[in-house]
Protein backbone atom coordinates (compact mmCIF):
# COMPACT_ATOMS: atom_id res chain seq x y z
CA UNK A 1 0.00 0.00 0.00
CA UNK A 2 1.30 3.45 -0.95
CA UNK A 3 2.05 5.69 2.02
CA UNK A 4 0.62 9.20 1.68
CA UNK A 5 2.94 11.66 3.41
CA UNK A 6 2.83 15.40 3.94
CA UNK A 7 5.54 17.56 2.40
CA UNK A 8 6.94 18.05 5.90
CA UNK A 9 7.20 14.29 6.48
CA UNK A 10 8.98 13.84 3.15
CA UNK A 11 11.50 16.50 4.17
CA UNK A 12 12.12 14.52 7.37
CA UNK A 13 12.83 11.31 5.44
CA UNK A 14 15.20 13.14 3.12
CA UNK A 15 17.07 14.73 6.02
CA UNK A 16 17.29 11.45 7.97
CA UNK A 17 18.72 9.68 4.93
CA UNK A 18 21.46 12.28 4.44
CA UNK A 19 22.43 12.37 8.12
CA UNK A 20 22.29 8.58 8.44
CA UNK A 21 24.75 8.16 5.56
CA UNK A 22 27.20 10.41 7.36
CA UNK A 23 26.69 9.41 10.99
CA UNK A 24 24.73 6.18 11.24
CA UNK A 25 21.88 6.54 13.72
CA UNK A 26 20.53 10.11 13.70
CA UNK A 27 20.04 11.94 16.98
CA UNK A 28 16.87 14.00 17.17
CA UNK A 29 18.91 17.09 18.03
CA UNK A 30 20.93 16.70 14.82
CA UNK A 31 17.74 16.21 12.82
CA UNK A 32 16.22 19.34 14.35
CA UNK A 33 19.33 21.35 13.44
CA UNK A 34 19.26 20.02 9.86
CA UNK A 35 15.58 20.93 9.46
CA UNK A 36 15.89 24.17 11.43
CA UNK A 37 13.10 23.31 13.85
CA UNK A 38 12.83 23.13 17.64
CA UNK A 39 13.87 19.63 18.88
CA UNK A 40 10.60 19.10 20.77
CA UNK A 41 8.54 19.77 17.65
CA UNK A 42 9.75 16.70 15.74
CA UNK A 43 8.30 14.09 18.12
CA UNK A 44 4.91 13.80 16.43
CA UNK A 45 6.35 13.52 12.92
CA UNK A 46 8.83 10.84 14.00
CA UNK A 47 5.98 8.90 15.64
CA UNK A 48 3.93 9.22 12.43
CA UNK A 49 6.82 7.89 10.31
CA UNK A 50 7.40 5.04 12.76
CA UNK A 51 3.70 4.13 12.66
CA UNK A 52 4.00 3.66 8.89
CA UNK A 53 7.12 1.50 9.25
CA UNK A 54 9.44 4.09 7.70
CA UNK A 55 11.77 4.69 10.65
CA UNK A 56 12.89 3.00 13.85
CA UNK A 57 13.18 5.29 16.86
CA UNK A 58 15.23 4.24 19.86
CA UNK A 59 14.69 6.54 22.88
CA UNK A 60 17.84 8.41 23.99
CA UNK A 61 19.74 7.11 20.96
CA UNK A 62 18.07 8.34 17.80
CA UNK A 63 16.27 7.38 14.64
CA UNK A 64 17.17 5.47 11.49
CA UNK A 65 15.33 4.54 8.31
CA UNK A 66 13.89 1.10 7.72
CA UNK A 67 14.40 -0.52 4.30
CA UNK A 68 10.96 0.77 3.35
CA UNK A 69 11.83 4.25 4.58
CA UNK A 70 15.14 4.31 2.71
CA UNK A 71 13.43 3.33 -0.54
CA UNK A 72 10.97 6.18 -0.16
CA UNK A 73 13.71 8.63 0.86
CA UNK A 74 15.69 7.79 -2.29
CA UNK A 75 12.60 8.47 -4.39
CA UNK A 76 12.21 11.89 -2.74
CA UNK A 77 15.89 12.66 -3.29
CA UNK A 78 15.56 11.58 -6.93
CA UNK A 79 12.70 14.05 -7.42
CA UNK A 80 14.63 16.81 -5.66
CA UNK A 81 17.83 16.43 -7.66
CA UNK A 82 16.05 16.14 -11.00
CA UNK A 83 14.12 19.29 -10.05
CA UNK A 84 17.46 21.02 -9.47
CA UNK A 85 18.68 19.94 -12.91
CA UNK A 86 15.45 21.21 -14.45
CA UNK A 87 16.08 24.60 -12.88
CA UNK A 88 19.76 24.84 -13.90
CA UNK A 89 19.81 23.03 -17.25
CA UNK A 90 16.50 24.08 -18.79
CA UNK A 91 15.57 27.26 -16.95
CA UNK A 92 19.18 28.47 -16.57
CA UNK A 93 18.83 29.25 -12.87
CA UNK A 94 22.02 29.81 -10.90
CA UNK A 95 23.31 26.55 -9.42
CA UNK A 96 23.75 28.11 -5.97
CA UNK A 97 20.10 29.11 -5.60
CA UNK A 98 18.11 26.08 -6.78
CA UNK A 99 18.08 23.91 -3.65
CA UNK A 100 15.32 25.78 -1.81
CA UNK A 101 13.11 26.02 -4.91
CA UNK A 102 13.62 22.32 -5.64
CA UNK A 103 12.48 21.54 -2.08
CA UNK A 104 9.09 22.94 -3.01
CA UNK A 105 8.97 21.65 -6.57
CA UNK A 106 9.92 18.03 -5.77
CA UNK A 107 6.59 17.30 -4.10
CA UNK A 108 4.64 18.08 -7.29
CA UNK A 109 6.61 15.78 -9.63
CA UNK A 110 4.83 12.53 -10.49
CA UNK A 111 6.62 9.45 -11.82
CA UNK A 112 5.27 10.13 -15.32
CA UNK A 113 6.66 13.66 -15.26
CA UNK A 114 9.98 12.44 -13.83
CA UNK A 115 10.33 9.96 -16.70
CA UNK A 116 9.81 12.72 -19.28
CA UNK A 117 12.04 15.16 -17.40
CA UNK A 118 14.88 12.68 -17.02
CA UNK A 119 14.76 11.89 -20.74
CA UNK A 120 14.69 15.59 -21.65
CA UNK A 121 17.72 16.22 -19.44
CA UNK A 122 19.68 13.35 -21.00
CA UNK A 123 19.58 11.04 -17.97
CA UNK A 124 21.92 13.04 -15.69
CA UNK A 125 23.74 11.10 -12.97
CA UNK A 126 24.48 14.03 -10.66
CA UNK A 127 22.73 17.16 -9.39
CA UNK A 128 24.30 20.62 -9.93
CA UNK A 129 26.08 20.28 -6.58
CA UNK A 130 27.73 16.97 -7.49
CA UNK A 131 25.45 14.65 -5.52
CA UNK A 132 24.28 11.45 -7.27
CA UNK A 133 20.74 11.21 -8.62
CA UNK A 134 19.12 7.88 -7.66
CA UNK A 135 17.76 5.84 -10.53
CA UNK A 136 14.12 4.78 -10.61
CA UNK A 137 15.31 1.57 -8.87
CA UNK A 138 17.11 3.50 -6.13
CA UNK A 139 20.64 2.87 -7.43
CA UNK A 140 23.35 5.50 -6.98
CA UNK A 141 26.41 6.24 -9.14
CA UNK A 142 28.43 7.86 -6.37
CA UNK A 143 32.08 8.86 -6.73
CA UNK A 144 34.58 7.76 -4.09
CA UNK A 145 35.48 10.88 -2.15
CA UNK A 146 36.06 12.24 1.34
CA UNK A 147 35.50 15.48 3.28
CA UNK A 148 37.96 18.30 2.69
CA UNK A 149 38.76 18.18 6.41
CA UNK A 150 40.49 14.82 5.88
CA UNK A 151 43.09 16.42 3.62
CA UNK A 152 46.46 17.65 4.93
CA UNK A 153 48.71 20.54 3.95
CA UNK A 154 50.35 20.34 0.49
CA UNK A 155 47.75 17.90 -0.83
CA UNK A 156 45.84 18.68 -4.01
CA UNK A 157 42.28 17.54 -4.63
CA UNK A 158 39.30 18.18 -6.86
CA UNK A 159 35.83 19.14 -5.65
CA UNK A 160 33.32 16.31 -6.13
CA UNK A 161 30.19 17.44 -4.28
CA UNK A 162 28.67 19.69 -1.63
CA UNK A 163 26.67 18.22 1.23
CA UNK A 164 25.54 21.64 2.47
CA UNK A 165 23.37 22.90 -0.39
CA UNK A 166 21.97 26.01 1.27
CA UNK A 167 22.06 29.13 -0.88
CA UNK A 168 24.14 31.21 1.53
CA UNK A 169 26.80 28.49 1.81
CA UNK A 170 27.04 27.88 -1.94
CA UNK A 171 27.15 31.61 -2.72
CA UNK A 172 29.99 32.05 -0.23
CA UNK A 173 31.98 29.15 -1.69
CA UNK A 174 31.25 30.16 -5.30
CA UNK A 175 32.55 33.64 -4.47
CA UNK A 176 35.85 31.97 -3.58
CA UNK A 177 35.86 30.00 -6.83
CA UNK A 178 34.97 26.72 -5.11
CA UNK A 179 32.60 24.71 -7.34
CA UNK A 180 32.28 21.08 -8.51
CA UNK A 181 35.27 19.83 -10.56
CA UNK A 182 37.50 22.71 -9.40
CA UNK A 183 40.99 21.70 -8.17
CA UNK A 184 42.07 22.87 -4.72
CA UNK A 185 45.51 22.90 -3.11
CA UNK A 186 45.63 22.77 0.67
CA UNK A 187 48.07 25.43 1.86
CA UNK A 188 47.47 25.22 5.59
CA UNK A 189 45.21 23.36 8.00
CA UNK A 190 44.33 25.18 11.22
CA UNK A 191 42.06 24.17 14.10
CA UNK A 192 39.08 26.23 12.92
CA UNK A 193 39.81 26.86 9.23
CA UNK A 194 41.72 25.77 6.13
CA UNK A 195 43.72 27.94 3.74
CA UNK A 196 43.34 26.85 0.11
CA UNK A 197 44.82 27.86 -3.19
CA UNK A 198 41.99 28.21 -5.71
CA UNK A 199 42.79 29.36 -9.27
CA UNK A 200 46.04 30.88 -8.09
CA UNK A 201 44.52 32.77 -5.14
CA UNK A 202 44.56 31.95 -1.44
CA UNK A 203 41.10 31.47 0.06
CA UNK A 204 40.04 30.61 3.60
CA UNK A 205 37.15 28.30 4.49
CA UNK A 206 35.90 27.49 7.97
CA UNK A 207 36.14 23.93 9.24
CA UNK A 208 32.33 23.77 9.20
CA UNK A 209 32.29 24.73 5.50
CA UNK A 210 35.09 22.27 4.77
CA UNK A 211 33.14 19.40 6.35
CA UNK A 212 30.47 19.87 3.69
CA UNK A 213 32.90 19.95 0.75
CA UNK A 214 33.74 16.45 -0.46
CA UNK A 215 36.79 15.97 -2.63
CA UNK A 216 38.94 13.44 -4.39
CA UNK A 217 42.72 13.53 -3.97
CA UNK A 218 44.80 14.20 -7.09
CA UNK A 219 48.18 12.58 -7.51
CA UNK A 220 50.92 14.64 -9.07
CA UNK A 221 50.71 18.28 -10.11
CA UNK A 222 47.47 20.07 -10.89
CA UNK A 223 46.91 23.57 -12.21
CA UNK A 224 45.40 25.43 -9.27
Amino acid sequence: MTVELSHEAEEYLEAIYKLQKRRGIVRTKELAEELKVVPGSITNTIAHLEKHGLVEHTPYKGVRLTAKGEKLALNIIRRHRLAERLLTDLLKADWSSVHETACRLEHALTEDVLFLLERRLGYPKFCPHGNPIPTVNGELSDVECCPLTSMVANQTCIVVKFLDERKETLLSLAGKGIKPNVPLHIVKVEKDHLVLCVAGKEQMVSRREAEGIWVKAIRGEANV
